[in-house]
Parts: C-alpha cells; sequence; structure tokens
C-alpha cells in the first residue's frame, strides 16, 4: 500500500508511524494500551491506497473522535493530531504568516503589516502555540472553518495567531493591551463576538454584531433606503434587527397615486430575498434578520403566518424571523379577555413612539375615536401568536413597557425593537442606527480549587469592557448612522457562557436555591465590574456624548429602576460617587447573548442554558460524531457505570438519565436537561439577573409538548417578573422520535429502566403560574 507524502510523491505506508503518532498523542492521558490498539486497529482498517498523509492525518482524528464515547481522553487525541498536523503545515511565525497574506494581496493593510514587523520579536515571544492543544477537536473545526484566515483553501493561521490577530487588531497603539487580552483569550477567560474574530486587524474591521434600525418613513425611498441599508450592514457581518412600525397597514389610501399599500408581507419577502443575496461576511454566515411588528398592527395575523409551512407562498418569508414588540395593555387585555382593536400607522401616527401610560391613553383615545381597522378578543389573537410559536418557534416575545421603563437610555427616546437575538435593547432614530459589541466571559475558567474565583472575575470583566469601547473607536462602520449612534452612545454588549458548566462544577443542580445564588452573585460582580471600568474610562476619557439627563447622570443605577437592593459586598457606594464625579463612558454595558459558535471555541455550554442532553450527534465537515456530556461521563465512570450498554441506554432515553436504575438520585438532579427542568426554573434565574442586566437576555424556552395553556402560564409569569424578553425562540421537540438506529435493542431490552423517578420533573409538570387565558 502506498501514500503521498506531503510533496506528492508516493512512498510505501508505514504503519509504525501511525503508531508512534498516537503514542505520542496520548501523552499523560488516561488511555490504557488496548484501547489505543483498538484505535490504530480502527484506523488501519481505513486505510486505502493511495491516500494522502493529510487523509490519514484526518482518518486518525475523526476515528479518535467517534471513541470519545468510550473515553472522552480521545477527544484530546483527536484534538491533538489534528493541531499538530496544523502546525506541520503551517508558517512557524505570526510574522510570516501576517507577510504571506499581505502579499497575496488579501486581508491586511501595510500599516498592520509593518507594525508586526516592527515589533514581530516581541509579539512572538508573547505566543503560546502549546494553547492550540487545549481546543477541543470540535473547537478546533468550528475555527478552521469559520475563523482563521485562509488562501486558496489552505488555512493560514493557527488558533494562537487567530488571537493574537484580533488582540493587535483591537489595540492598535498598545502592545502591552494587546498582549493582555491575547492571554486571558487564549486561556479561555474571554472570547470576542464572531464578527470581531473574523475581521479584527483586517482591511475590513467591522467588528460588530448587532444593529438596529427601522424604515423611516413609509414610501418607496423609506423602504429601500432600509434594504439598502441592510443589505450594507449583512456584508460585513452584521446580524439586523428591524422595526417596521412605521408602514401603513396593507389597502390603506396612498394619496399620491390613489392606489391601496401592500402592507407589512411584501416587504418581509424583500428583506428575505436581499439577505438570501448578500450574506454576513461572504458566505461565511447567512444572512439573517428579525423584524419587529407591534401588535396593534392591522397585518398582524398575516406578519404571524410568514413563517409557516402551509399557505401561499407569496404570502410567506420563511427565512425572516419574527418577532413582537408588546405594549402591558395587551397583556392586559389578553388577562382580562378584552377587545383589542388593529390600526394602521397612518391613522394613528406616533402611536409606535409612546410606552407605558401615554401609549395606553393614545391607544384607547384612538379606539374612541373610532380610528380601529378592526377590532378582535385580545385572546383570538394570543392564540394566534401561541399557534405560530408552537409550529415555527416564533415569535420572539419583547416587551416593550419593561424595555423602555428600565432602559439606561430612556432619556433619548423610545426604543422601538431589538436585534436579531433579543438581547440588544437600544435607542434608534432616523441619524442613528443603533449598534452593539459584543464579547462572552467563559464563566468555567473561573473555577479554582472548587471554588469560584469573584475577584477574578472583576478583574477580567473590567479589561473586557475597556476592550470592548476600544472596539467602538477602531470599528468600520457600514453605514454614517452607525457610527453615528455608536459614537455618541457607546453602548456594549458583555455576555457570559458556560452557566451551566459552572453550576455542574460546583455540584448544584441548575434549579436549586443555590444556583440562584451564585447566578445572583455572578451576575452582580459583572455589573459592578463593568460600571467600576466604565467609570474609570470616563475619568479618563470623559462620559459619552449624550450622558447628561440620562438615568445614571441622575444617581440611578439599572437595579434601582428595579427597586432591588445588591446582596453582594462589592462597594456600590463608593462606585456611586465615583459615577456622581466622573460619570460613565458606556451608556449600556450587559448584554446576554447567545454564544453558539464562540462557545464551540471555548469549549463551554452555550450562553446561560441547562444543558438540552446529555448525548447528542454534532455533524461537522468531517462527518458525524456521537458526543457525551464529559461531566455527566466522569460522574458515572467514577462510580463504575460507565459503558457501551449505558451509552446505549442513554441514546434510546434521549439524552436523559432521569428513568435509568442505579443512577443516584443526586447525579439525576444535577443532570436534568432543559427538558426535565421547570421553565419557572429558567425564567426565575433569568428574572434573578435582570437587575444587573442593563439590555437584555437571549431567553430560549424549552417545552417538548406545548399546549396553549402551558404556553400562556409561560409567557405570563415571565411577564409578571418583569423581563424584557419574555421568550427569544420556543424550542420543542418532534411528536415522534427518529428511529435509534444505532441502538443495540438487545442491550438496552436486558436493562431495567424505572417507570417513573421522583427527581424527573418536566416543564410539562407546570402549574398554572398566573393566568387562566
Amino acid at each position: 500500500m502506498f501514500v503521498r507524502n506531503s510533496d506528492k510523491i508516493l512512498e510505501p505506508l508505514d504503519t509504525k508511524k501511525i503508531h508512534k503518532m498516537l503514542l505520542e498523542c496520548s501523552h499523560g492521558l488516561n488511555i490504557m494500551r488496548e484501547e489505543l490498539d483498538d484505535l490504530f486497529n480502527k484506523i488501519e482498517s481505513g486505510l486505502c491506497d493511495n491516500l494522502s498523509t493529510c487523509d490519514i492525518v484526518s482518518l486518525a482524528a475523526e476515528c479518535a473522535a467517534s471513541a470519545m464515547t468510550k473515553n472522552p481522553d480521545f477527544g484530546c487525541i483527536a484534538a491533538r493530531i489534528v493541531v499538530r498536523e496544523h502546525h506541520r503545515v503551517t508558517l512557524d511565525t505570526f510574522y510570516e504568516k501576517v507577510k504571506y497574506c499581505y502579499e497575496q494581496k488579501r486581508y491586511f493593510s501595510r500599516e498592520f503589516c509593518e507594525r508586526v514587523r516592527e515589533n514581530k520579536d516581541a509579539i512572538q515571544a508573547q505566543i503560546d502555540y502549546s494553547r492550540d492543544y487545549d481546543i477541543s477537536f470540535f473547537g478546533f473545526k468550528t475555527m478552521e472553518k469559520s475563523y482563521m484566515l485562509s488562501i486558496n483553501s489552505r488555512t493560514v493561521e493557527r488558533p494562537q495567531d487567530l488571537f493574537m490577530r484580533v488582540a493587535l487588531g483591537i489595540h492598535y497603539d498598545s502592545l502591552q493591551d494587546a498582549f493582555e487580552t491575547y492571554h486571558l483569550m487564549s486561556q479561555k477567560y474571554f472570547v470576542h463576538a464572531t464578527p470581531t474574530m473574523f475581521n479584527a486587524g483586517t482591511l475590513t474591521p467591522q467588528l460588530s454584531s448587532c444593529f438596529l434600525l427601522g424604515i423611516e418613513e413609509d414610501s418607496i425611498e423609506g423602504i429601500f433606503k432600509a434594504v439598502s441599508d441592510a443589505a450594507k450592514i449583512s456584508k460585513t457581518a452584521g446580524g439586523l434587527g428591524m422595526n417596521v412600525h412605521k408602514l401603513r397597514g396593507a389597502n390603506s389610501l396612498i394619496k399620491s397615486t390613489g392606489g391601496r399599500a401592500c402592507g407589512i408581507i411584501p416587504v418581509a419577502k424583500i428583506f428575505e430575498a436581499t439577505l438570501r443575496c448578500i450574506d454576513q461576511g461572504g458566505k461565511k454566515r447567512p444572512g439573517s434578520m428579525a423584524i419587529y411588528v407591534e401588535p396593534w398592527h392591522s397585518d398582524i395575523f398575516e406578519f404571524l403566518d410568514i413563517r409557516k409551512n402551509t399557505g401561499k407562498e407569496e404570502l410567506r418569508a420563511r427565512d425572516i424571523f419574527t418577532a413582537l414588540w408588546i405594549p402591558d395593555l395587551f397583556m392586559r387585555r389578553v388577562h382580562n379577555d378584552e377587545n383589542w382593536s388593529l390600526f394602521s400607522n397612518d391613522d394613528v401616527p406616533n402611536l409606535y413612539n409612546l410606552y407605558g401610560d401615554e401609549f395606553d391613553k393614545a391607544y384607547e383615545m384612538y379606539e374612541k375615536n373610532g380610528m380601529a381597522r378592526r377590532t378582535v378578543r385580545a385572546q383570538k389573537l394570543w392564540k394566534a401568536i401561541l399557534s405560530s410559536q408552537i409550529e415555527t418557534g416564533t415569535p420572539y416575545m419583547c416587551y416593550k413597557d419593561s424595555a423602555n421603563r428600565m432602559n439606561n437610555q430612556k432619556h433619548l427616546g423610545t426604543i422601538k425593537c431589538s436585534n436579531l437575538c433579543s438581547e440588544i435593547m437600544e435607542y434608534t432614530e432616523e441619524n442613528e442606527i443603533a449598534v452593539c459589541n459584543l464579547a462572552s466571559l467563559g464563566l468555567p475558567r473561573f473555577m479554582q480549587d472548587g471554588q469560584f474565583d469573584y475577584e477574578k472575575l472583576k478583574m477580567v470583566t473590567k479589561i473586557v469592557v475597556k476592550n470592548l469601547n476600544k472596539v467602538i473607536d477602531v470599528n468600520l462602520y457600514p453605514l454614517p448612522e452607525t457610527r453615528n449612534s455608536n459614537l455618541k452612545h457607546r453602548p456594549i454588549g458583555l455576555g457570559v457562557q458556560g452557566l451551566a458548566d459552572v453550576f455542574v462544577m460546583l455540584r448544584m443542580p441548575y434549579d436549586s436555591k443555590e444556583a440562584r445564588a451564585v447566578n445572583l452573585r455572578i451576575f452582580e460582580t459583572i455589573h459592578f465590574a463593568a460600571l467600576d471600568a466604565s467609570c474609570e474610562l470616563a475619568k479618563e476619557y470623559g462620559p459619552y456624548d449624550s450622558y447628561e439627563g440620562s438615568p445614571m447622570s441622575q444617581g440611578v443605577l439599572h437595579f434601582d429602576m428595579w427597586n432591588v437592593v445588591p446582596v453582594t459586598n462589592h462597594d456600590w457606594r463608593g462606585l456611586r460617587a465615583r459615577i456622581a464625579k466622573y460619570g460613565v463612558r458606556n451608556s449600556l454595558l450587559v448584554a446576554l447573548m447567545p454564544t453558539a459558535s464562540t462557545s464551540q471555541i471555548l469549549g463551554y455550554n452555550e450562553c446561560f442554558e441547562p444543558f438540552t442532553t446529555n448525548i447528542y450527534t454534532r455533524r461537522t465537515l468531517a462527518g458525524e460524531f456521537q458526543v457525551v456530556n464529559t461531566y455527566l461521563m466522569h460522574d458515572l465512570m467514577k462510580l463504575n457505570l460507565w459503558s457501551d450498554e449505558m451509552k446505549n441506554i442513554l441514546i434510546q432515553e434521549e439524552g436523559s438519565i432521569q428513568r435509568i436504575e442505579g443512577i443516584p438520585d443526586e447525579i439525576k438532579r444535577l443532570y436534568k436537561t432543559a427538558w426535565e427542568l421547570k421553565m419557572r426554573s429558567l425564567i426565575d434565574l433569568a428574572a434573578d439577573r435582570a437587575p444587573y442586566v442593563d439590555q437584555s437576555q437571549s431567553l430560549n424556552i424549552f417545552m417538548a409538548q406545548p399546549t396553549y395553556p402551558k404556553l400562556t402560564s409561560m409567557h405570563f409569569y415571565g411577564f409578571k417578573r418583569g423581563l424584557k424578553t419574555g421568550m427569544y425562540y420556543l424550542r420543542t421537540r418532534p411528536i415522534s422520535a427518529a428511529v435509534k438506529f444505532t441502538v443495540d435493542r438487545g442491550m438496552v431490552s436486558t436493562t431495567k429502566l424505572l417507570q417513573k423517578s421522583s427527581c424527573s420533573p418536566t416543564s410539562e409538570d407546570d402549574e398554572c403560574m398566573s393566568c387562566s387565558a
């Protein structure tokens, strides 16, 4: 059997080299020799004539990754194999890579390349390529596919080069700050958001994640300006939140022509077609937009149907995400089973621009004056909302009055929508398109000797805030309106990932009182440190331009709006005094966003969510792999309960351990999945931390078999707890389960499953929380 070497020359296959590679990559791991021999045999069985050495390395890594369900250390072997090969085929130094990219006339400016050349030795001395081996196999594959720079399909960067490029791209004027940022990112303390990781240091440093805009004029010019703006933003990797409150309803009179307006749906289809064509960053991510509508709009019923699978195609826009911007009055009308009036914006000018008591008075006045296009039972519209959520997972539920009452930008005017992921709450007007720059803290990294290190969390939070503030200044803005807004208000969004990991590491069930206390303390600490850092920046550079008149300028911090008193021992009194003297540099600081891609890089569970399952299939370009919750696997191995038999049972039980006999109850409580937790627990955690989240939270709701009463109960509970985002997505499960071809039926049938477990309450068992509507 022959293989092609790196020079594409055929040579005899030497399997001893494969065996040597496995031995080297298993050094220091808990892998028995017999397990390594089994892996070698599996690799050998997949060999064929005329493979390249690169193909053999990929095969070895994939075989190792597929064995992770037997022993999690095989995942480390897979990662070491691919990283070692990647190091072999890439240039050795950071400067060599930058120079190569520059000479290929891609990615870097002459100034960036020259700055790296002048400091190449200092930069190289900071880079620790051994840290690449701390990245998981799947994390590396994610970086390779989407994040690390490539030329002619050849990946040029290593993971550490990526981190250094981002650090240097942000801190163009301070090597010390760049090196500090590099070390924290490379050691998994935090990571910047995807657009920043894509573009920092390059010729197009558009580093912002979220853009909030609206159709500012109900006219051909207004609509197509919004379309053009959306395309330009999407081109540079931005996600979009669009409010269309100003669009008149279908069949409204067009005075200039005497014709009739088409309403929201055809406009939504224009946006959908545009974003299919203009994706985020050149096929790195699909273009995405959430469209926000208030429930009084006369096209609301048609809007709720646009993502449904059935119906006329000209009335569907399934790639658009629907979102509601809900006034409290609507929720009260639903609760009291009252009527609800639908209006066209051209009949009720400025209604979209009001909230709270002012909205209520104007709405009721328009009702009395007979301006409604249609009047329905509020619960009829409510059921249409729930029907759409059950079928499509949307619309998002964002509460307009909470978003405006408890916001540091409320002195600017009415906030009219959120963003693509419903965690950004910022003011937008005609000459301003709101922007937010994001990063997330890797919470599990702050665990030290079984304890959570809050002081370290404070220190890192302050550094990340200063990073995000710097991003505002170095950012390449896709439109002048985005620059106007960001430089004027300087909002940032600091999020988290790995909260569920922390609870498991502390041996606290996700729905326990102890976990609630840790959750509260973590977010109080983040909020305190973020305010402190922003105050320090204000002392040096001055407060943000629109600071005067803001709640903070009047001594009102975000948690004061909630009438909440902090429970931590941070020096809040001293911080208040410093803010009163110097102000703050950023109008908004904390936003809990989804972290799907960046969580793959750091290897933590997404944002603040519970684990959705304890075993799943991960699909990559390299194939499909079964992955088991590593924490659970280690716990069961300690109890001598992990085996192929247990894996088969876990697959049969769809990732749940609650009915498996022999697993201790404390382990079952610790590893409840999102489907086995009461949604009240998720909402309570969100409500507890909400006073310290001055933007909002991308709160997913998990309900295996949703019904109207369960959804109503859940929505009203979140509404009454004061959440700004009551629901991002509704996650459901299919009624019929997929056939489990990989399960050894004989093995499962010989194992007794408990008919009912005392520690497995599910979201379906939730009692009615507040409302009988």
